[in-house]
């Protein structure tokens, strides 16, 4: 399992990189333009991407802010908003560099936002579900981006592990 969450890592930067390219090519008034997604604009849910995995990064190693709400802007202007968003990568790729397959197995204890409840899983459930939730969005800034007019990229994990990511098959 550990291989497979370092190429989730790993294929996680590649396609945040790949979407933040292209988002950064359009006008500020379409970036913030509210296009009915669960966060509104790609400035919102890009945002709310970044919150979520300092969250989670949070409860995994215990530092680093963790936002009260999901919908918090963290970064109003783009650029500092990629800057974080490479930097939380770097972040979650050292993080699962550093795991162990008993750690993987390892429950973990918190929270959340939504149901202040104690939840107790495998550290292993909360990793898929954090490389999930970034796909699950990342798919619709895909959307909002091309409904902007913009390129329809390839953000396949298949086209990741074919080209940049073959250390992982």
């Amino acid at each position: 399992m550990l291989n497979h969450y370092r190429m989730f890592a790993a294929y996680n930067a590649w396609a945040n990189r790949a979407l933040y390219e292209e988002v950064g090519k359009l006008d500020d008034d379409a970036y913030r333009r509210n296009l009915g997604a669960f966060f509104g604009s790609l400035h919102g849910t890009l945002n709310h991407l970044l919150t979520a995995d300092r969250i989670w990064l949070k409860r995994f190693i215990g530092q680093g802010d963790a936002p009260r709400s999901l919908d918090t802007v963290l970064h109003e202007d783009f650029a500092d908003l990629w800057a974080a968003r490479q930097a939380e990568d770097a972040r979650i790729v050292a993080f699962i560099g550093s795991l162990t397959e008993e750690r993987i197995r390892a429950d973990i204890t918190y929270s959340p936002l939504t149901n202040p409840a104690i939840v107790t899983h495998p550290l292993g459930a909360a990793l898929t579900h954090v490389f999930n939730h970034q796909t699950h969005h990342r798919g619709q800034c895909h959307a909002m981006l091309t409904a902007l007019g913009g390129p329809s990229i390839t953000l396949d994990l298949i086209y990741f592990v074919r080209t940049e990511g073959k250390e992982f098959l």
